[in-house]
């Protein structure tokens, strides 16, 4: 069983920076695939980033490109989204998620079968 710990959320203004930490139990095929998704109230839930830590490929929703980076430690098995110029549009629960490759698109949930318990951002005009 994989679990997933979130960290790093908070509250910034406009213009501002956060680092969200995902850390996983264990390394394992099942958690080849890692993203990040996010969801504000009265949303659908939304990929934001995702990374295959094998390739190293990468892919951001169009949204956050440009602005967000995921990238991972090997050695902390720990994934990470550096969150620049933010934006109110961007407050919303943050959840890391891991899976084992991606099924037809890179945020499809049924490719990710452990899930974090979010972290909150939020961010003020």
């Amino acid at each position: 069983q994989v679990q997933l710990v979130e960290s790093g959320g908070g509250s910034v203004q406009t213009g501002g920076s956060l680092r969200l930490s995902c850390v996983a139990s264990i390394y394992t095929s099942s958690t080849y695939l890692m993203g990040w998704f996010r969801q504000a109230p009265g949303k659908e839930r939304e990929g934001v980033a995702s990374i295959h830590t094998p390739s190293r490929f990468k892919f951001y929703a169009d949204s956050v490109n440009g602005r967000f980076t995921i990238s991972r430690d090997a050695v902390n098995n720990t994934v990470y989204l550096q969150m620049n110029s933010l934006k109110p549009e961007d407050s919303a629960m943050y959840y890391c998620a891991a899976g084992s490759q991606v099924v037809g698109t890179w945020f499809n949930p049924r490719a990710y079968n452990y899930w974090g318990q979010g972290t909150q951002v939020t961010v003020s005009s």
